[in-house]
């Protein structure tokens, strides 16, 4: 008999398999977009319903429009044989109904001319009322009483880190910019020990060149500080100090430009308080001490000067100055500045702790010798001429960091050459070498001869502030 072999059934069956194996991706990818449309549905209607952010929006609108009419643009002209000639750029806010301004020293030192643009396009001249190189605040007084919208202020007002801030400028050129960030770090020192008086906020607000004098502001659009534009990558031997944005940026604390503005304005000079101590020159020196006597800040107090308000106040050699007036004090920086914001003959309460224990004192502060305020006013020119830090080393006072590209790369001085004299005065550390440039006129702009010792030669270099 004949078998009879059907194979329908296994063909039906195979097919069916095939058809599965080709249909049911198709069929998961389908699901699969079904459920997404499903996913951004619900979150559109989510985004829909919800107005937290919507009221965020409209609550950093509201600091544009609050803020945007104080602030300034200002434009530095220098006059040429074809007329003036626009050479820098920076930013300002308005500090009173008066029309004064106020914005960094640095934006319009020396300069013949300053216009003012305000935020609906009217410019004016500007005339410089006064400024203070050491805090690098400047105060300008506009040409004109229409149009005057004053920025509020966080008097009083103590920043923390974690504060929302904003700040305003005119970034490249790109007049009347805001940009966004918070405060990352308080009593900052970017320059190390070149830059005279520090204390900055720290902020990761986008800063560039043009940022410069222009506000800082909290949530409620009222100025806590100033952008000082030195917001950079370090450069190789360089600071913070030039350059563009990396994230970082800095600000002049509110009290310290209250204390200088109003003085400018009402009297033309500055007077600061002088406690007469002796700190750390190198922040690396103060927490060295520090840690040695297991501590992780403050401010070491190395000599107090006799017959000083610091003596009398009952101050020792070795406290560690942890409170000013009410603010903590977490570094050396931050004790200098401070003392700053203070005039001679206010009362100030101190805390130190001596031998681990506290101990609370007031003291009457002084004013500032002529010397001092040459050494200081010669700190900062030292650190625009490019100087960011120096060492004190077995054969002298050698230089530390340096700004390439600076007056005094140019100059021919580099890191690691032995300062031995400023003219015929010997200089053997750095406090010498700031008396000695202030007695010898480097801040007025004379041509100083610096020998310095390179490789075992001698070596005399120019030196001009300008």
């Amino acid at each position: 008999m004949r078998k009879i072999v059907s194979y329908g059934p296994a063909i039906v069956v195979s097919a069916t398999m095939l058809m599965a194996l080709f249909a049911a991706p198709a069929a998961v990818r389908r699901i699969g977009f079904a459920n997404t449309e499903a996913s951004v549905h619900v979150a559109q209607v989510g985004l829909d319903e919800e107005n937290i952010l919507e009221r965020l929006n409209t609550a950093v609108r509201s600091i544009a429009r609050a803020v945007e009419p104080t602030v300034v643009h200002i434009a530095v002209d220098f006059r040429t044989q074809r007329g003036w000639s626009r050479r820098s750029q920076g930013s300002g806010w308005v500090y009173d109904e008066a029309g004064h301004i106020v914005t960094n020293a640095h934006v319009v030192r020396d300069a013949p001319r300053v216009v003012v643009q305000f935020f609906d396009g009217r410019s004016v001249e500007a005339d410089i009322v006064g400024l203070d190189r050491s805090t690098d605040i400047a105060v300008l007084k506009a040409r004109t009483d229409e149009g005057i919208f004053p920025s509020r202020r966080a008097t009083s007002q103590q920043v923390e880190q974690g504060d929302r801030v904003f700040a305003f400028g005119s970034p490249f050129g790109f007049k009347f910019s805001m940009s966004e960030g918070i405060i990352s770090g308080l009593g900052r020192d970017p320059n190390v020990d070149g830059g005279g008086y520090t204390n900055f906020l720290q902020s990761d607000a986008a800063v560039n060149p043009g940022n410069s004098g222009g506000p800082l502001v909290d949530i409620r659009g009222r100025v806590v500080g100033m952008n000082v534009a030195i917001a950079t990558g370090m450069n190789p031997g360089g600071n913070a100090s030039a350059g563009q944005s990396s994230g970082i940026s800095f600000a002049i604390p509110l009290d310290t430009i209250e204390s200088v503005a109003e003085q400018l304005i009402t009297v033309g000079t500055v007077a600061k308080g002088y406690l007469g101590v002796e700190l750390p020159t190198m922040e690396e020196e103060n927490m060295g001490r520090l840690r040695a006597m297991g501590l992780t800040r403050g401010a070491v107090v190395t000599r107090v000067e006799p017959d000083q308000p610091a003596e009398k106040g009952g101050l020792l050699a070795d406290d560690v100055v942890i409170e000013f007036n009410g603010r903590d004090i977490t570094s050396t920086a931050g004790l200098r500045q401070t003392i700053t914001v203070h005039r001679p003959g206010e009362t100030v309460q101190m805390r130190v702790l001596r031998n681990g224990k506290p101990v609370d004192l007031n003291v009457v502060l002084g004013s500032q010798a002529e010397s001092q305020v040459g050494a200081q006013a010669a700190q900062v020119a030292l650190a625009e001429f490019g100087f960011v830090s120096t060492e004190q080393t077995d054969g002298g006072l050698a230089i530390g960091q340096m700004l390439s590209g600076s007056d005094a790369y140019r100059a021919g001085f580099r890191p690691g050459q032995v300062i031995s004299k400023v003219d015929e005065t010997p200089v053997n550390d750095y406090r010498e070498l700031l008396q000695a440039l202030a007695e010898k006129g480097f801040t007025n702009g004379r041509r100083l001869d610096v020998t310095v010792v390179e490789q075992g030669r001698e070596r005399v270099l120019n030196m001009l502030y300008r």
